[in-house]
């Protein structure tokens, strides 16, 4: 009798994700289905991955991003998303775009690149989602959320309103951009953060996303969706979701909110 390995035969999937984080591979793996690999390459650069050409006539690619996507080339990955909420919502409209024709030069032919910005617009669609409230980790700054909330306005989506979670008070002294240096990516927890997306949520939401795939939250999706009665989604959950339609695979996902059972 053989063991369950993790062997990509139903698909390879590679995520491009932040350099010290450890929630995006977590999560990716409680989620994945039998019969996916999930693969990563870590960027340490700053949002976002990809810097505009002059004239905004393409896109630069960050080292990292570059050599990860080489890396990647040489692997046959079905799909791979840039796994990165802030890039995508600092780099604004058409970025998404210019990344993935970038991308698709280094990475094989028949891999299917996109971005977590797509990602997320792909499972508002699916879902009918027009009014999502936005949950922000704690380290974004409020240029940070500002650009999301636009991001979204940009895509024809009415955000009903937006929350950055407070991680408490042993946090709350230090300036945002310290969070992560003083640790609290690796100790985030999840109860917290279910009750005040319960409490603030808004009647005329139809939906919840909680953006950044260093934000650890897929373990009470199911929970929230039950006491709010509406779709509740996060970062990774999109792009993995994304990442199995793109890469032709419908095997179900219990217990991760109600997208994986379209």
């Amino acid at each position: 009798m053989t063991q369950r390995d993790n062997w990509g035969w139903l698909a390879r999937i590679g995520i491009f994700i932040v350099g010290h984080e450890v929630a995006p591979e977590a999560e990716w793996w409680a989620m994945a289905p039998p019969g996916v690999s999930v693969h990563a390459a870590r960027v340490t650069a700053r949002a976002p991955w990809a810097t505009w050409r002059e004239g905004r006539g393409g896109v630069e690619l960050s080292d990292d991003l570059a050599r990860g996507g080489r890396q990647f080339g040489a692997m046959p990955l079905t799909a791979a998303t840039v796994g990165h909420s802030s890039s995508s919502l600092i780099g604004g409209e058409g970025w998404d775009a210019a990344v993935i024709a970038a991308l698709s030069e280094i990475l094989r032919p028949d891999t299917v690149a996109t971005t977590n910005g797509l990602d997320s617009l792909a499972a508002f669609g699916a879902l009918g989602v027009r009014r999502p409230y936005l949950v922000f980790p704690p380290w974004y700054d409020d240029g940070t959320v500002a650009a999301g909330v636009a991001y979204y306005r940009t895509h024809g989506l009415d955000p009903a309103g937006h929350l950055r979670f407070d991680p408490g008070r042993q946090w709350r002294d230090l300036p945002v951009r310290e969070l992560g240096r003083a640790g609290l990516p690796f100790e985030q927890e999840v109860e917290p953060l279910y009750r005040q997306v319960r409490a603030g949520c808004p009647a005329p939401a139809d939906g919840v996303f909680i953006a950044g795939t260093g934000f650890r939250c897929v373990a009470v999706l199911d929970a929230l969706e039950r006491d709010l009665g509406r779709p509740v989604l996060s970062a990774n959950q999109v792009s993995l979701w994304h990442c199995l339609r793109l890469s032709g695979v419908r095997a179900g996902v219990a217990g991760y909110g109600r997208l994986f059972d379209l």
